[in-house]
């Protein structure tokens, strides 16, 4: 009896991981990839940058990262954070610097990956609808740029959007995820 207990309850529990990871299989989810290209400059400052995602009207629907001098002495690495105008503009000033799970340190030139699953909040509020997944750069000494890219979400089909900086990004990828 208490064998045949065990192996009904091991079923059980086979049975309630396999829905489990079908569900979180099942869920949309994103990647975002952010290049920083390598400069030729005397005086090089890596760049704050800015990924959010926005609806109708140029409405801030989610932050994605900010990635800023997060050790500068007395917080003053946050007072450049107005570099980022539009990010600014639209969310930035209305933030308590830092947010967890949202902001971090400049990256160094190269390929970052960001990767969000259905449960993040960035894209668990998101209602369906057209938006626009905006990244910026703002660098000390140097230049600002702002990319955009247009998705549905939530995500029909796998697919894998992008667009090309032309100073301060290279290469931004964000791939939807059904």
């Amino acid at each position: 009896m208490r064998s045949v207990l065990f192996n009904h309850r091991t079923r059980f529990i086979a049975l309630g991981l396999a829905l489990c990871a079908q569900v979180a299989i099942a869920a949309p989810a994103a990647r975002l990839g952010i290049e920083i290209p390598r400069l030729g400059v005397a005086e090089y400052h890596p760049p704050y940058v800015a990924a959010w995602i926005e609806g109708d009207g140029h409405r801030v629907a989610a932050n994605l990262a900010v990635w800023y001098q997060l050790d500068h002495k007395g917080g003053e690495g946050e007072k450049w954070l107005k570099d980022l105008r539009q990010w600014w503009r639209r969310s930035g000033r209305g933030l308590e610097m830092p947010v967890d799970g949202l902001s971090g340190a400049t990256r160094r030139p190269g390929q970052h990956t960001l990767v969000f699953s259905a449960e993040d909040n960035a894209l668990s509020d998101l209602s369906p609808g057209d938006y626009q997944l905006v990244v910026e750069a703002a660098r000390e000494v140097g230049g600002r740029e702002v990319l955009r890219i247009d998705f549905q979400w939530p995500p029909q089909q796998a697919a894998t959007l992008s667009a090309r900086g032309e100073r301060e990004l290279g290469d931004i990828t964000f791939e939807l995820i059904p």
